[in-house]
């Protein structure tokens, strides 16, 4: 499949040298779902552990595959063999390749030394279901959506000797508290020549769920709080896309950009990780609960420090037209005139 017309496909590199392009010189076969691409990145991931050690030099490996994403791909030797479709195929051999990488690191005799954290980037994505989408389990909805489905993730955290096998911490965190922690874990005093959006993972947080630059939802211990609902838009809802497919709650999976900051919807997600039955704003829990969360609501916004947003503005000849090293592979692709204009991120 190639994208010449509307938009170039993604370059592919290994360090500063560009290998082509991902969908072209990396296939994934659409139909059949084929693809070696994680084999390729584990090979890499392992042969980097290996040069690492054999020249005793500590390492940072950052290993990201995207099998799971649409369009959700497995090597032949996993494809087929999973009881849930070709997603469970891509999660069977996502799992074997973080074996894999382990077994290196016992191999090396650098598991006690190493610590190594498991986590993705938001939950499932069901409108590709059945068997091209995953499952969230209990929790509603799913990528894209600010509800648990879309938000919570598994997280698991792997270092021999330091952390107590079978352990479970219920401590709320986030992918971005990752490079604090780690610095801390080092013995590194992050920079203070910048805002840090990430903490260490000490003291007990609140998180704060936003969509844009719209505060959503906040969790403060197992209460959570949504000030706004919404799935996706009635539009999009119309043309099959259904991010809570099966899943909908009166006045919580709206279609329409709901505001519920005077009252908001609460769920206590010990009792309820389904987010199915709010607590009833007539109780004395909903009104406990509120007291609490208003104030850190209101110290957060009076504190946020807001960034310039790096899509703020679209432009598509800001894409990967020709990009450095094209010229070797004869991949660069002439880049349409530049007419940026204001991007709209609903989701």
């Amino acid at each position: 499949m190639v994208w010449c017309t509307k938009l170039p496909n993604i370059p592919v590199y290994n360090n500063s040298e560009m290998l082509g392009r991902y969908y072209e010189e990396f296939t994934i076969n659409r139909k059949t779902g084929e693809s070696n691409l994680t084999q390729i990145y584990l090979m890499e991931g392992l042969d980097f552990i290996l040069r690492q050690t054999k020249d005793r030099r500590p390492f940072f490996l950052y290993w990201a595959p995207d099998a799971t994403h649409a369009p959700v791909y497995a090597s032949k030797r996993f494809l087929g063999k999973s009881q849930r479709g070709r997603y469970g195929d891509a999660v069977m051999e996502l799992d074997y390749s973080v074996g894999q990488i382990l077994s290196w690191l016992r191999t090396f005799g650098i598991e006690n030394n190493t610590f190594v954290f498991f986590t993705s980037d938001n939950g499932a994505a069901l409108v590709s279901g059945p068997k091209g989408g995953g499952s969230n389990g209990p929790f509603l909805c799913g990528k894209q959506t600010t509800f648990e489905g879309g938000m919570r993730e598994p997280a698991i955290a792997w270092w021999p000797g330091h952390i107590k096998e079978g352990s479970v911490n219920f401590q709320l965190a986030n992918v971005m508290d990752l490079f604090t922690t780690s610095l801390a874990l080092a013995g590194i005093n992050p920079p203070d020549d910048r805002i840090l959006d990430g903490l260490d993972l000490t003291p007990v947080l609140p998180i704060f769920y936003y969509r844009g630059n719209e505060l959503m939802a906040v969790r403060l211990g197992q209460y959570k709080a949504h000030y706004w609902t919404w799935t996706n838009s009635w539009e999009e809802l119309k043309n099959g896309i259904n991010f809570c497919p099966g899943q909908e709650v009166p006045d919580v999976t709206t279609h329409e950009q709901k505001e519920h900051t005077q009252q908001p919807i609460i769920f206590h997600l010990g009792q309820d990780p389904g987010e199915k039955f709010p607590i009833s704003v007539l109780t004395k829990e909903y009104q406990n609960v509120l007291s609490m969360i208003s104030p850190v609501v209101e110290q957060h916004k009076k504190t946020m420090v807001p960034g310039i947003p790096q899509l703020n503005m679209c432009d598509m000849a800001v894409m990967n037209w020709a990009p450095a090293g094209c010229e070797k592979l004869g991949k660069c692709l002439k880049a349409p005139k530049s007419e940026p204009w204001k991007c709209d991120w609903p989701h």
